[in-house]
């Protein structure tokens, strides 16, 4: 698995399907994307078995129902995606970044005590 390997649009919506439940079959994902847009089963399973080859995600074969888990970590997918954005939408400026997002307005008070915290800690390390 390569670390610059960037999932597609449609891989992502697989991984946050795979990172919240951990490890599924094309079935259950299948269903849970069917739900939110109209995607036949075939291109889920092509997908996962892409996203196999990939090194995005693993299969267990073991049983009967392969079970697909992922194999890159939410976290470090997010920070090369915010990476990216970063450097190509603010010229690798992170804090006009932030103050865009901050500026829209549509933040609860505990997601604002969040960030005032993680604020905070970096100011004193």
């Amino acid at each position: 698995m390569s670390i610059h390997t960037k999932p597609t649009e449609s891989e992502l919506d697989i991984l946050k399907i795979l990172w919240e439940k951990k490890e599924c079959s094309v079935r259950e994902v299948h269903n849970i994307l069917a739900a939110n847009k109209d995607v036949g089963y075939t291109t889920t399973l092509k997908l996962m078995q892409i996203m196999h080859d990939k090194g995005i995600v693993k299969r267990n074969d073991k049983q009967k129902i392969h079970l697909y888990a992922p194999l890159l970590k939410q976290e470090d997918t997010q920070q090369q995606f915010v990476g990216k954005m970063v450097h190509t939408l603010f010229n690798g400026n992170a804090s006009q970044l932030v103050l865009h997002t901050l500026g829209n307005g549509n933040h609860t008070s505990e997601e604002l005590d969040e960030i005032q915290n993680l604020l905070d800690s970096l100011k004193h390390k």
